[in-house]
Parts: C-alpha cells; sequence; structure tokens
C-alpha cells in the first residue's frame, strides 16, 4: 500500500510538471537596425504588428530611439513566436507624429521590414511580413 501511494504521488508530481512546462511560452528579441537617415535631428518611432488588419493602424509594441550618425538601433524584448511586421519614421521635427501633405502622403522619411515600398497606398502587410523562430535583427533603410 505504501509503494502504491508513493507512485501516486510522484505520477501527480509529473504532471504537474508537464503542465507547468506547457505553460512556458519561448520568447525571443528582435533588433532592429535602422539606416539612411537625413540627419541626426529628432528621433525615430518604431511599431511592430501581430496583426494583418492593424498594419500602420494600431501597433502591437513601439517605442522611440535617437539617431546618431544617421543610425539608430531599437530592441523589442518578449516577444512570442509569430508573424509579425515592422514600420519606422523618422520625427525630424520631434513633434511626435508623421507629418503628411494635403493628400496624405507622408513629409517625413520612413521604411518597413522587408524594404516593403509604398505604392498607390501605404505599404503592405504582406510585403512587410516575417516569421520570429528566435532571437533576430533586422535592418530597415530610409
Amino acid at each position: 500500500m505504501k509503494n502504491v501511494i508513493i507512485v501516486i504521488a510522484l505520477f501527480i508530481s509529473s504532471i504537474n510538471s508537464v503542465k507547468a512546462q506547457e505553460k512556458t511560452v519561448e520568447k525571443f528579441s528582435l533588433i532592429v537596425q535602422m539606416s539612411g537617415f537625413d540627419s541626426d535631428k529628432g528621433k525615430v518611432f518604431v511599431a511592430v504588428y501581430n496583426k494583418k488588419k492593424d498594419f500602420l493602424e494600431n501597433l502591437y509594441k513601439g517605442g522611440t530611439s535617437i539617431i546618431t550618425d544617421k543610425k539608430a538601433t531599437f530592441k523589442f524584448e518578449n516577444l512570442e513566436k509569430g508573424e509579425y511586421a515592422v514600420s519606422i519614421f523618422h520625427d525630424e521635427n520631434g513633434n511626435n507624429k508623421m507629418d503628411t501633405n494635403f493628400l496624405g502622403i507622408p513629409k517625413e522619411d520612413y521604411g518597413c521590414s522587408n524594404g516593403a515600398k509604398a505604392f498607390l497606398g501605404p505599404p503592405k502587410y504582406d510585403d512587410a511580413k516575417f516569421q520570429l523562430t528566435k532571437n533576430k535583427s533586422i535592418d530597415i533603410k530610409i
């Protein structure tokens, strides 16, 4: 009887251990290296998106970075494995928004992951998306 109780206790312990491992989600970092800025004035806004419908509208995570020698770097932490896209813009005048002309065309430099370009509208998520399956570094040139 004593052996049966020990076996049951070990079994329950191993089940709890497996459940705890299942709840652990692996997290990754994404380093965004940016270049091609016209000046070191202002700052660069960096946004990562994890849904096509939110692209360029509702960021998943974001931040800002200073520009030095016409280059900048930003690091996202704790991203889960999945599909993402990144956009950046140079807020050269420091007003915390992307300035556009009367047609809505950006007056400040911008860029997206994979070099996604605007064509008859903003860059497309499908052109900017990539898979994050490990720690990764991407380059975006303005």
